[in-house]
């Protein structure tokens, strides 16, 4: 396992560098976005004017407060805390985010689907996982919020994050096929299989 430190934008080949298992910090921007922003984007037909081509997203809602435009908000907008949700659910915009958008990363909690598995084979993207409960780290990493596009939909807006060594984050599904999540789930049953022959269960 190797760990790896990400300028954004990056390319497939850095990408195609990462393993299983190996730890990534990214660095310089992260956009913000979650289930609201994704229907809109592709089941409504809106286009952000941000260029997410070769950026991570991380599925996020995050709680902000509303501040004077400054150097460090020039959104207008202050974190309080920005921490991750649940990725599943947003299993079926994988392809379309990386297809259209261009995005390379996703970062989120839980992992994703077997297509979300081969979009990032085919496509050349990758998981990043986040640790459940570690909210307020995360927000120390954000350095500001630079900017926010689709705000009618606030929280779930689209938000473009200044970070500073973001992570490090797992990397739990890779560009070749490897999964942490498919890994686990392997050996539970297994576990289990055995377990239930041992008690004549089976």
């Amino acid at each position: 396992m190797a760990h790896h430190v990400l300028h954004m934008p990056c390319t497939e080949a850095d990408i195609r560098k990462l393993r299983a298992g190996d730890t990534v910090t990214l660095q310089d921007t992260l956009f913000g976005i979650r289930d609201a922003t994704q229907i809109h984007m592709f089941d409504r037909g809106r286009r952000t004017r941000f260029d997410l081509n070769g950026h991570a997203v991380i599925h996020t809602a995050p709680n902000v407060r509303k501040v004077d435009p400054s150097g460090t908000n020039q959104a207008g907008y202050e974190a309080v805390c920005i921490g991750t949700t649940t990725s599943d659910r947003m299993e079926r915009f994988t392809r379309p985010l990386m297809e259209r958008e261009g995005v390379r990363i996703i970062i989120g909690k839980g992992g994703l689907r077997e297509e979300s598995a081969k979009a990032f084979q085919e496509l050349g993207g990758c998981y990043l996982a986040v640790i459940g409960g570690a909210a307020a780290l995360e927000t120390t990493w954000i350095a500001a919020i630079e900017d926010v596009d689709m705000d009618d939909l606030n929280p779930e807006s689209l938000w473009r994050f200044a970070i500073k060594d973001f992570g490090p984050l797992i990397v739990g599904m890779d560009s070749h096929g490897g999964s942490l999540y498919r890994d686990v789930q392997a050996s539970v049953e297994a576990r289990r299989a055995a377990v239930l022959a041992k008690l004549g269960a089976g």
